[in-house]
């Protein structure tokens, strides 16, 4: 008898445990399930924000921008987005609410794929799903895949334009994900191009580990705005461009381009290095240069409609 107490308190305290254990993992799983849309919508928005910003329909600083044509210059103003993700000229900056971010990229960014000789193909075709098909490649980058991610930029709708559908509206550029290695993890970015498939309109790098004030610098905004204007297409020496055979991709040098390059044809392809940082630069320019070989049928195709309509 002096014995049964200690036993009893002892499958007390386990009883106690295991039940609280359970509440435990009850509770964690109905927290994980609850943030589980909120965690997917976060990364919806980071993307959005990332492409828009590459494409630059949202200016770095977080407002968006529409761009206006005086001659052979580009500006761009601050603008204000509307109902059906239309955005117009503000007379200051206002920053838009997620919503806001959702819609416009809802309304001016579509996924689609091309194949290995650059043809274009809808995710039903190639009997794909967008969503499983983003995050299954993400990592092992999608140009390494027989059926490459690609998004197209539409132009910003008019106020009696519909936006329902996105058939037989303009397209002004496309946006490719790149990814590479920097110096010491893997760089994720996105990269945005004219129609004619060789003029940047810009860039983002999103996702990277590099040192602070050094090669993370690739994700701040000063470094990013040389790009806007720069060729993937390098021209020869007598500044015409052999697009079958010319280098494609965009390379960082190590120091200033006008100091290395001067005015050569070379410097159209190319832009500054980072101080310190130039392993973390030859993964940009490493990157840049696998990822649009990849593409490079498409990019050609691209070219090849430009100049026709150029010609017409």
């Amino acid at each position: 008898m002096a014995n049964s107490q200690p036993s009893s308190q002892n499958t007390y305290t386990i009883f106690f445990m295991v039940i609280l254990s359970l509440i435990c993992a009850i509770i964690l799983s109905v927290l994980a399930s609850a943030l589980e849309e909120p965690k997917e919508l976060a990364k919806e928005l980071d993307r959005s924000k990332q492409m828009l910003i590459a494409a630059r329909i949202l200016n770095p600083a977080g407002y968006f921008q529409v761009q206006e044509v005086n001659g052979e210059n580009d500006k761009y103003v601050p603008a204000q987005a509307t109902k059906d993700g239309i955005l117009e000229p503000s007379d200051e900056k206002i920053f838009p609410s997620e919503q806001n971010v959702l819609d416009v990229y809802r309304t001016r960014i579509q996924a689609f794929l091309v194949d290995d000789k650059g043809n274009e193909k809808t995710f039903k075709e190639t009997n794909l799903q967008e969503e499983p098909y983003v995050a299954e490649y993400r990592k092992s980058g999608y140009y390494k895949q027989p059926n490459k991610l690609i998004y197209k930029i539409f132009s910003n709708p008019g106020k009696t334009e519909k936006t329902e559908t996105n058939e037989n509206k303009e397209i002004e550029g496309y946006v490719f994900p790149v990814n590479g290695m920097g110096l010491w993890d893997a760089i994720y970015g996105y990269l945005a191009v004219k129609p004619d498939g060789n003029t940047v309109i810009g860039i983002s790098w999103y996702d990277q580990k590099e040192t602070p004030g050094l090669g993370a610098n690739i994700s701040e905004a000063d470094w990013q705005s040389q790009f806007p204007g720069k060729h993937l297409f390098q021209e020869s020496p007598n500044g015409e461009t052999n697009f079958k055979t010319a280098p494609l991709g965009i390379t960082v040098v190590k120091g200033k381009v006008n100091e290395v390059l001067g005015t050569s044809p070379k410097a159209l392809s190319a832009v500054d290095g980072m101080a310190g940082a130039t392993l973390t630069g030859n993964g940009v320019t490493n990157a840049y240069r696998d990822v649009l070989a990849a593409y490079r049928p498409f990019l050609l195709k691209l070219q090849e409609q430009s100049a026709k309509q150029t010609k017409e």
